[in-house]
């Protein structure tokens, strides 16, 4: 963060400066929320969560260097008292941000991809500059400010992820980050449990464009008709992306090559550039299109763009880390979270990478789908089957439709597993996994499917594994809304 005094730090937030003893002390680190993470030149922010409250815990926070603690009471030193501290930590990066004017603020939204296709932004955009993005899912109101806040006058793009799961959502978060350009991926089906219909989401994810400023780039996926009818709702220029032949930046020539990794020709009006990514599956080429539309926002020549994109890895932790055993079984970590097209779309990565052995599926719940759930799972259920994917392991009982989806192919010749916990999920795959296995793990947060991917790791010192030729996977999406 940019270093502020603690009267600047209360004027920004409209909060009261106590326990500083007449000086102004001045904070020249960035913000934490976590005790253990304070050093010197630190500000803590104090919330109050389910099991903690950061107030308790202000004392540790000075002792390790923090130099002052907003919070919503006065705890023993160096204070801004606010009435509400997560509000305040949204004026407070908007204050921030307001003085650094050489940023420019790109944000993505989606119901699908919006980590992985961050991740993919960032990278794109480092090549024009200073690049700050979030660790993981940053996307909501906490996340994203404290992003934010960790700018500073040499930062020259800020990649943001923003999260909805509800209407004025987003819009609360472009108030504390006004996009200069943003990104809509997709409308689907996750959390629409909370949104009633696809619809509502789109209306939610709308908020975006219309945040989206007169002079500024509004980028829309031509593939998605929910998402290219916003071009009406915002002020910035219009550039879509997809496989349609009508988007401003396109895929000609899409295919995998014999790994299951994407080659394709990048096209758009200032030029063209092959691409061959080190990411797998076909739906990592939507989110490269909308990087590389970020990356052209950005006034970077198409040929630096399909470098960077074939140069990219994905940066965050449970999405699509694949590991090679040491006995040859590799395991697709794709656990942070699920819905249904995410879940299909990894199904289909998986089956083709197995083609020189058998695909497992070890699938858990997936969360907030409403009235439609017990649908929605047997559906990835008859997916899994019409995949050829030799092995369904079912986990828990919110999954167990899944399981009858499976039933209902009669062409299908695999087997299904139905179990209780991680721990019966594990054995189970214990009893049948040889060399040259694949095995996806995924579901949504809930779920703690990560678990069944770590001890399938330990059991085969996939610590000293591999990844396999090629680099990484890019994530299918199944982040929050």
């Amino acid at each position: 963060m940019i270093p502020l005094p603690l009267s600047t730090i209360a004027e920004l937030t409209g909060g009261t400066p106590a326990g500083a003893d007449g000086r102004d002390p001045v904070v020249s680190g960035p913000v934490v929320i976590d005790s253990r993470e304070a050093a010197p030149g630190t500000l803590f922010a104090a919330f109050r969560g389910e099991r903690a409250d950061g107030h308790d815990f202000a004392a540790a926070a000075y002792e390790a260097g923090a130099v002052a603690v907003l919070a919503e009471r006065p705890v023993g030193g160096p204070v801004v008292v606010v009435e509400d501290v997560r509000r305040a930590l949204g004026l407070l990066a908007r204050g921030v941000l307001e003085r650094l004017p050489a940023v420019t603020v790109i944000a993505v939204t989606g119901s699908a991809g919006k980590t992985s296709t961050k991740d993919l932004i960032a990278q794109v955009v480092r090549r024009a500059g200073p690049t700050i993005a979030p660790p993981g899912s940053f996307n909501n109101e906490i996340g994203l400010p404290l992003t934010v806040l960790r700018a500073g006058e040499e930062t020259r793009f800020l990649v943001l992820e923003m999260g909805a799961r509800g209407a004025g959502h987003i819009s609360y978060l472009t108030g504390i980050a006004p996009p200069r350009v943003g990104v809509v991926l997709n409308v689907g089906s996750a959390h629409i449990g909370e949104f009633g219909s696809r619809e509502g989401i789109a209306e939610a994810k709308g908020e975006l464009a219309e945040a989206v400023p007169a002079g500024g780039t509004t980028i829309l996926n031509a593939d998605d008709p929910l998402v290219s009818a916003m071009a009406s709702r915002t002020r910035g220029e219009v550039v879509t992306f997809g496989r349609a032949p009508g988007a401003t930046v396109r895929a000609v020539d899409d295919r995998l090559d014999g790994a299951g990794r994407p080659r394709f020709t990048l096209v758009t009006p200032e030029g063209s550039a092959p691409v061959e990514l080190a990411l797998y599956g076909s739906h990592a080429v939507g989110n490269a299109l909308a990087a590389a539309a970020a990356g052209r926002a950005a006034a970077l020549p198409v040929e630096v763009v399909a470098e960077a994109l074939a140069d990219a890895r994905p940066a965050s932790r449970w999405r699509m880390e694949v590991t090679e055993r040491a006995d040859g079984v590799t395991i697709v970590n794709d656990a942070y979270n699920a819905n249904p097209e995410s879940m299909r779309a990894a199904v289909d990565v998986v089956a083709h990478m197995a083609r020189d052995g058998r695909a497992y599926a070890v699938l858990g719940e997936m969360a907030e789908l409403g009235p439609g759930s017990v649908a929605e799972h047997a559906k990835i259920g008859q997916h899994v089957a019409r995949s050829g994917i030799a092995g369904l392991v079912v986990v828990g009982a919110n999954a167990a439709p899944m399981a009858e989806g499976a039933a209902q192919v009669a062409s299908w010749t695999g087997e299904c597993v139905q179990v209780e916990d991680v721990g019966a999920a594990v054995t189970a795959l214990s009893e049948r996994l040889r060399p040259r296995d694949v095995v996806l793990v995924k579901g949504s947060r809930v779920a703690g499917m990560e678990r069944v991917a770590e001890r399938l790791l330990e059991a085969a010192g996939g610590v000293g594994g591999r990844t396999p030729a090629g680099g990484a996977l890019s994530s299918p999406g199944g982040d929050p809304a």
